[in-house]
């Protein structure tokens, strides 16, 4: 089987982005994980360290190799993990980023630039190791002492195509080295062929190495991971390892489990000896040979082992079924791809629905009826493929509060919850940088400094908690911190001040707030490197908004501050509820509708009496301006939206629709009250109802008519 040199890469390229994000998050929980947070950055560096080394990426493996250094340091507990040194190993972080998507861009070699970007991390990781670490290709945690690790004997038989695939035979052999010591080579020319049939492309040598370390055997194989398709190998631990393994397998609790798995926890055989056992296993002629058998003749493990592990088996309880964890990784564009064909399919299915209904084939409208249940189907799971929680995107803000709290000489910590809400993957990547900056104003702006926290009597600790949570078909992200709070009166007297509010106006607390996301609207009393710009709130706005959202801000002076973002849990199929207003149709997204009634016209009056409630209503036609003649009989369709309740008027309803959702094209980029466009079955376009901005009109108009 050959290999694509690409596709490892791009491999190791994505396991590495993973690994560096398990990083972050460890130094992020240092404080509360303690040792458990040091292991786990030290693995994830020193796995790093080790796949870039058996590609020959020598940049990465140098700089990582210093870190780790510190880091076995910190393990020993030789170098306390404070915050200056957390501050300084989250840069490396970054660093060791910037080295992998440099190989992702084929501009690591010889790249001045990152070379001195990292030279000042190196300097400031040598002073806490106080003086140059062992070379990278030794083990990172010291060379061990050969007697007392014990020789493994590891047996290497190298494919004949192995040097076509893009592999260095001795590379692995280099990272071997880094686990441990290599304490002797042989080099097996046995297949060597004569020199007229001696192919220089091809690979004919197979090596017996001696390796001293403390690594046990699932990590020694695992060197061999990328290779492993054009090798042959086989692993003898040494006779105090053999000793180990029984006593684990003695000293463990008895459980049920197979052979091969109990040997495979203890560490006697690795996964991937097991699937090797049980495919000779499957392919014997005399079936019914004891996997313990076949283990021991192939060499994977010495035979007191399996014993042992028998006579363990023997003591069990009864077995009780396994749950057998299934997941495959699937490209996003082929998600992507799958929603658009799908959204086609419906358009299609309508199409075929609207000549079922005016042929009135009893046959063609049952099938056409089924055909419309199982496209359904099929759209609620492809949506479910794309849905993904809210809470990686959450976590990420753990750096950013970290970060800015430092630049700011604030002490903030960062509340988070909702982290199970679920929502479209495209509107999760949308949404990041509004976020950032919502956090970062609220860490700037809205928390106090320590001596003004503790006049108020507040904790010296400034909260900032993001929270996420369904409501009517839409996700709610809510950033709050308990600061100051907005000042009111400054806002309206920089909003009379810059000519955005008449003087003398009355205006309510929501909409002196919501003045704060016109463009270039500032009150901050000093320009920082993070706010006070007038640059940016706006734009949280404008990028909200053009995912089909509403923002909103609460706020109590001395108190804190609310952010709500509201957005749609999908940017690609809903269920629409169709209206008609002359010869147009709109769509209502059919989670916001809560009921349909008889409307009476009543001259001079915005609202009706909804069982002894006003509901401020809005007529779609005057709002359009659809030309023609009003129908005789209207109804109001009765739609909730973000606490807010009002009536749309038309004239006829339509029913219940699959609607899938095409952009508006840039000459309607500006047309208020909608928020994209739908194709029918019969090939005309219905317009979708921009709820916000509709429920926010009707509500301005009702107070302007009340004053």
């Amino acid at each position: 089987m050959s290999i694509d040199i690409d596709q490892v890469t791009h491999t190791f390229i994505a396991e590495s982005r993973e690994l560096l994000e398990q990083m972050e998050s460890a130094l992020l929980a240092v404080a509360r994980d303690g040792l458990d947070a040091v292991n786990a950055i030290f693995r994830a560096a020193h796995t790093i360290k080790g796949s870039a080394g058996m590609f020959g990426f020598d940049p990465v493996v140098e700089f990582t190799h210093v870190a780790e250094s510190v880091l076995d340091k910190v393990r020993d507990g030789t170098v306390p993990l404070g915050d200056e040194l957390v501050a300084l190993l989250l840069a490396c972080r970054d660093h060791i980023g910037a080295l992998v998507d440099a190989v992702e861009n084929g501009t690591l070699a010889a790249n001045a630039a990152l070379t001195d970007a990292g030279a000042p991390l190196v300097a400031a990781l040598q002073g806490y190791l106080g003086d140059a670490p062992a070379p990278a290709s030794a083990s990172a945690a010291g060379t061990p002492d050969a007697g007392a690790a014990g020789h493994w004997h590891i047996s290497l038989r190298f494919g004949p195509d192995v040097l076509r695939n893009g592999m260095d035979p001795l590379s692995f052999i280099r990272y071997l080295g880094q686990l441990g010591t290599v304490t002797g080579v042989a080099t097996s020319a046995d297949d060597l062929p004569a020199a007229d049939e001696f192919d220089p492309e091809s690979c004919y040598l197979g090596f017996e190495i001696g390796f001293a370390g403390n690594a046990d055997k699932a990590t020694i194989d695992s060197v061999f991971d990328f290779v492993r398709e054009d090798c042959a190998i086989r692993i003898l631990p040494p006779e105090n390892r053999i000793a180990e393994y029984i006593a684990w397998l003695d000293e463990v609790p008895a459980q049920r489990e197979r052979l091969g798995q109990m040997l495979v926890r203890c560490g006697s055989i690795t996964a991937h000896e097991l699937e090797q056992a049980l495919a000779a296993q499957a392919a014997n002629a005399a079936p019914g040979q004891p996997i313990g058998a076949i283990l021991v003749s192939q060499g994977a493990v010495r035979a007191p082992v399996v014993e042992a592990a028998l006579a363990k088996q023997r003591q069990a309880p009864e077995a009780r079924p396994q749950q057998e964890s299934r997941s495959v990784r699937v490209d996003a564009d082929k998600l992507d791809r799958l929603i658009n064909l799908v959204g086609e399919l419906i358009i299609a299915g309508a199409g075929a629905n609207v000549i079922a209904r005016r042929t009135q084939i009893p046959e063609l409208l049952e099938c056409t009826s089924t055909l419309s249940s199982l496209v359904e189907e099929v759209r609620d799971n492809a949506l479910q493929l794309r849905m993904v929680k809210i809470g990686a995107t959450f976590n990420r803000f753990q750096r950013v509060v970290h970060d800015v709290a430092r630049e700011l000489g604030k002490d903030i910590r960062l509340d988070v919850s909702g982290e199970d809400a679920e929502l479209d993957k495209t509107v999760v990547e949308k949404i990041g940088d509004p976020l950032t900056h919502l956090v970062r104003n609220a860490m700037d702006h809205g928390i106090e400094p320590a001596d003004v926290r503790a006049a108020r009597g507040k904790p010296s600790q400034g909260t900032v908690a993001l929270n996420a949570y369904h409501d009517s078909g839409s996700i709610v992200i809510e950033v709050t911190d308990d600061g100051g709070g907005l000042k009111r009166e400054r806002i309206l007297a920089k909003a009379v001040e810059r000519g955005l509010v008449e003087p003398g106006r009355l205006l309510t607390d929501k909409e002196i707030f919501n003045l704060i996301f016109e463009p270039g609207f500032s009150t901050a009393e000093q320009v920082t490197n993070l706010s006070g710009r007038g640059v940016g709130m706006d734009v949280v706005k404008r990028n909200i908004v053009a995912l089909r959202g509403s923002v909103d801000v609460a706020s109590t002076e001395g108190v804190g501050t609310t952010v709500t973002v509201r957005l749609p849990l999908t940017l690609a199929i809903i269920n629409g509820f169709q209206v008609g207003v002359g010869k147009s149709v709109f769509v209502i997204p059919m989670e916001m509708v809560e009921e349909c009634i008889e409307f009476h016209d009543q001259p001079g009056c915005d609202w009706v009496d909804l069982r002894g409630q006003p509901l401020p209503f809005v007529r779609l036609r005057e709002r359009f301006g659809v030309a023609g003649a009003p129908a005789r009989r209207k109804s109001i369709v009765v739609v909730r939206y973000g606490g807010r309740k009002a009536g749309l008027v038309v004239d006829s309803l339509l029913g219940e629709f699959q609607t899938v959702i095409k952009p508006l094209g840039k000459v309607f980029a500006g047309a208020r009250f909608l928020s994209g466009s739908s194709i029918l079955g019969n090939g005309d376009v219905a317009l979708i109802l921009d709820m916000a901005a509709l429920l926010a009109g009707v509500e301005t108009e009702s107070q302007a008519a009340a004053a």
